[in-house]
Formats: C-alpha cells, structure tokens, sequence
C-alpha cells in the first residue's frame, strides 16, 4: 500500500519522468518544452515556500504528484488557490487523484484559503469528471486559447468554495481562540 507525501527535492527526477508525456504527447499541459531537471526542482521549491506539493510513493516508485499555488498573483487574491494533479499511467483510474485533492484541500483548509480553482483543457473529461465528482463547478470557458499538437485548444476553470465565513472576513485580526495569531497570510505582491 502506497501513501501520500510532502513532496522533496530527492523527488524531483521522478515527478519530471512522470510530467514530461503529458507535454510531448497531450493537450493536458499548454507546455512545449519539458524543463530542465533544475529548473523544475525550482518549481518545486518555490511551491512548496506557500503551498503543499504531494507526491504518491508505493513500494519507492513515485506514481504520481499533485500540488497548489496561488490562483492569481496580485495580493488579494492570495485567498484562493489552483490545484493539479498528474499521474504516471500505471497509477491511474485507482481513485489517487481524489485522494491527491482532498488531501490538498484539508491542507488549504488550515492555510486559510478560501477556494479552490482548477484550469483543465475544455475537452479533458477525466478531468472534469474528477473536479465535479469534488464539488467543483464550472465557472469559465475560453475557446480557442492555446494552440498546440496542431490544433486549437480551449480552458476551462471550476471552482469549489472551501469555507462558508458566517462573519465578515478580516484577514488581519486573529482567529477566536488564537490570540496572537494572525489567520490570513502576510505576503504582499
């Protein structure tokens, strides 16, 4: 039986093997370019300073990766956060990329974001499926806005509300119980 785990930069190599296909041989990714080895262990890095990056280890094979990073980069929206899930072939249809969300989820919970978005290639049903079957709804859709394999290609982003704040949110005071703590994120972009 495998498990989920923060991801480290011993991993990065295998995370890559599990990336690259999906930019030589799939729309899933708008990427042209597999990185370099290094530049992806950055990626890495600079994620995890903010935001869980798990990985899926079973019997030391790593079958799979899912991460968060804030939804857009202006300081306000510092509140949400896109999710991304990518499986090695052998680890997929076994229910690990629910697994990988939920287990993001429950970290975003405490990290006080508010909502989760992901961005999926307007045809990739595996992956509507899996955002819906979450609670994701659709919220937009741009056609024709990426190219790549020969042809056109569109997104689309669902979102899934993480908390339902019965109070007015006020990100600079402390949570109740936690005198001393701030219970928003301080970063200014």
């Amino acid at each position: 039986m495998g498990k989920i785990r923060m991801a480290t930069a011993a991993d990065t190599k295998a995370i890559l093997d599990i990336y690259a296909p999906y930019i030589e041989h799939t729309n899933v990714t708008f990427e042209y370019v597999v990185p370099t080895e290094a530049e992806f262990a950055g990626r890495i890095e600079e994620i995890l300073e903010k935001y869980p990056y798990l990985v899926y280890e079973e019997d030391g094979v790593i079958g799979g990766y899912a991460y968060a990073h804030q939804f857009m980069v202006r300081a306000a929206s510092q509140w949400g956060a896109e999710l991304s899930v990518y499986l090695a072939p052998a680890f997929q249809k076994k229910g690990l990329g629910k697994a990988f969300y939920r287990a993001l989820m429950d970290i975003l919970r405490l990290q006080n974001v508010e909502k989760v978005y992901g961005c999926i290639e307007a045809t990739n049903r595996a992956s509507y499926v899996l955002h819906t079957s979450l609670g994701f709804v659709e919220t937009a859709v741009f056609p024709r806005c990426g190219f790549k394999h020969g042809k056109w290609l569109g997104l689309m982003w669902l979102e899934k509300p993480m908390v339902e704040r019965r109070e007015p949110f006020q990100p600079d005071a402390p949570p109740p119980g936690c005198a001393g703590k701030k219970s928003g994120r301080s970063e200014s972009l």
